[in-house]
């Protein structure tokens, strides 16, 4: 059973029935129910990126919620599909902040190297952050399934049972998009 329908609430869904519904408060209400949990997705995600972290779970979490904040007809009728909207937010808050990170890295008081120094150079995870995301993109385009389903796994932490669950997917079907989306990303991020 997964975390997710372990916790069945009723007031998590009729304060998302009440945020869908234009009710501004029901999301600050909303927020110290799945606030664990959101902080749990971004840590994991944050704990299997590679390079120093600039940015931690607590202000992933809330940099998400002010986002959601501004979302406009979230038609949501249970926690599943909050935690969808949940890792696609965290997913554009990391990719706002690696091109961030990069346009800082680009001008002003920058040690200039040469591009062999660059190339020994340790890895950079905002490129690695803006690649996945381009990747993505890409894949997203020819099958938007597999990309929803690295998307949910990879940025929203979530399981694969929780996967099946938002996408509404049996779980063999998500294993096969899991297992397909990872071997093309892999071979698209290598080349």
């Amino acid at each position: 059973m997964t975390n997710l329908a372990r916790r069945p609430d009723q007031s998590v869904t009729a304060l998302l029935l009440k945020w869908g519904g234009g009710d501004k408060t029901a999301l600050d209400e909303l927020i110290p129910l799945v606030y664990d949990e959101l902080r749990r997705l971004a840590a994991s995600y944050l704990r299997r990126r590679s390079g120093s972290n600039t940015l931690q779970a607590t202000a992933l979490v809330h940099e998400a919620y002010v986002r959601l904040a501004g979302q406009k007809g979230a038609s949501m009728e249970h926690r599943a599909q909050f935690f969808g909207l949940a890792a696609k937010v965290m997913r554009d808050v990391l990719v706002d902040h690696a091109r961030s990170r990069q346009s800082a890295k680009r001008g002003g008081q920058q040690l200039r190297i040469s591009l062999s120094q660059a190339e020994r150079s340790s890895h950079n995870p905002e490129l690695e952050m803006l690649a996945l995301d381009a990747a993505l993109k890409e894949l997203a385009a020819t099958n938007p399934q597999h990309s929803r389903v690295i998307e949910l796994r990879f940025f929203g932490g979530l399981t694969i049972e929780e996967t099946a669950e938002v996408m509404s997917l049996s779980h063999a079907t998500t294993e096969r998009y899991w297992s397909f989306a990872r071997a093309w990303l892999r071979r698209e991020l290598a080349a």
